[in-house]
């Protein structure tokens, strides 16, 4: 597919086939996403994928976690900011609601939500995970280099025919995925993301999240 097809098909999967990826796949992806742009050329991203029988133990790892640690053991940094205003909070909470609506869970349903949200962390039934984790001693404009690394995964991945769903989710289980994934001290858990073929049959994949119009977050000078 051209790039304009792969930027529009490209969305958060939350319900995978168990068809697996191919290991030259997910090689090429990233052999090709790590083409993305970095300030000074650092390449801040540590990647570590994850698929088979250490997948399996992780999710059987994470059914435990989850219900011994609902809250996660300790998050390192703050996924959305402490006050998040409109319209960014806005924005937030229409998808929140436009999804769950699509898969009949009604806001007073605080338990269905839990159970829900805790398929995050069964990475959705996907047959491979990626892990980006970062040096510590990075700042702010390496985590933007990570982010612009992952979108070209993303592309990647729908160039070849498959689907993703980035999970910043798992940062409230740094401990719990630090061991797992042996890594050292200097190394801080960013994200994961499930990787897979999208499965029709799941009602959340029907949902195809809003953008804001140009004109909410564009100004043009001089044109």
């Amino acid at each position: 597919m051209d790039l304009v097809e792969a930027i529009n098909s490209r969305r958060s999967v939350r319900g995978f086939l168990n068809t697996p990826v191919p290991t030259e796949t997910i090689r090429r992806v990233l052999a090709i996403a790590s083409r993305a742009p970095s300030g000074g050329n650092v390449q801040p991203w540590q990647i570590q994928v994850v698929a088979g029988e250490p997948l399996a133990q992780l999710k059987a790892t994470m059914l435990k976690k989850v219900e011994e640690l609902p809250g996660g053991d300790g998050s390192e940094y703050d996924i959305y900011p402490k006050e998040l205003v409109s319209p960014h909070r806005d924005y937030r909470f229409k998808l929140g609601e436009d999804m769950y609506a699509q898969i009949g869970i009604p806001r007073e349903d605080k338990a269905g939500r839990k159970r829900w949200f805790a398929r995050n962390f069964q990475f959705f039934g996907a047959p491979m995970a990626l892990f980006c984790t970062i040096d510590r001693r990075m700042g702010p404009p390496q985590w933007s280099d990570c982010g612009m690394f992952l979108q070209t995964v993303m592309l990647m991945l729908r160039a070849e025919g498959l689907d993703s769903c980035p999970q910043e989710c798992w940062a409230i289980y740094p401990k719990t995925i630090g061991e797992f994934l042996e890594l050292p001290p200097e190394q801080m858990l960013f994200c994961g993301m499930a990787i897979g073929q999208a499965d029709p049959g799941e009602p959340a994949n029907r949902l195809y999240a809003d953008r804001a119009p140009l004109e909410a977050f564009t100004k043009f000078r001089g044109l």
